[in-house]
C-alpha cells in the first residue's frame, strides 16, 4: 500500500492551509493542537477510553519503532528531533520557500516555539507529498490569545522538557 492509498477515506481534523500554519507559527493555537494535527498524519488514533494517541497499523515504521503512543512533538525534544529527521532535504526549507516565513526574532526564540516551526515544516512536507494542501482558508480553529509566557505555552499545555 502507498502513502497516498493510506488517504483514501481519511477524514483529518483540520485541512492543512497556509491559514492554519501561521496560527501555529504566530502562537495562536495550543501545543496539544499542533500535536493533533501531526499525530493524526502520522497514523496514530485517538483512544476513547483513555483518550491517549496509540499507533496504527498505518503509523510509518520510522515512528512506530520509537513511539508506540504518540510523543508529545513540542513538549519534548526527542519526538522533536525525529520529526526533523523524518522531513527529506529537499523539504528543509519549506518554512521559506512556501510560507516566506522569515523566522523569529532573537527575542522571541524559545525551545517551544522553534519546535513548532518544525512541526509546520513537517506538516508542509507532508501535504506537498501527499497533495493535501487546502485552499479553503475560511476553515480554521479560532485564533487564541498568544500566551502569556511565550517559553511555557498555552493553558493546558504539557511542561517543555
Amino acid at each position: 500500500m502507498n502513502k497516498k492509498d493510506n488517504l483514501v477515506g481519511k477524514q483529518f481534523t483540520w485541512r492543512i492551509s497556509r491559514k492554519l500554519l501561521f496560527l501555529i507559527l504566530e502562537d495562536k493555537v495550543s501545543d496539544v493542537f499542533v500535536c493533533e494535527l501531526v499525530w493524526e498524519r502520522l497514523f496514530y488514533t485517538r483512544e476513547k477510553n483513555t483518550n491517549d494517541w496509540i499507533s496504527s497499523e498505518l503509523t510509518p515504521a520510522y515512528w512506530l519503532e520509537k513511539f508506540v503512543k504518540a510523543p508529545q512533538i513540542i513538549s519534548e525534544r526527542t519526538a522533536s528531533v525525529h520529526l526533523t529527521r523524518s522531513i527529506p532535504m529537499e523539504h528543509k526549507q519549506g518554512l521559506k520557500n512556501f510560507l516566506n516565513f522569515k523566522g523569529y526574532k532573537i527575542n522571541e526564540l524559545y525551545p517551544r516555539r522553534t519546535r513548532r516551526a518544525t512541526a509546520v515544516n513537517w506538516m508542509i512536507y507532508w501535504a506537498i507529498e501527499n497533495d493535501s494542501f487546502s485552499n479553503d482558508n475560511g476553515v480554521i480553529p479560532s485564533p487564541s490569545s498568544s500566551p502569556v509566557n511565550p517559553a511555557k505555552g498555552h493553558f493546558g499545555d504539557p511542561e517543555i522538557k
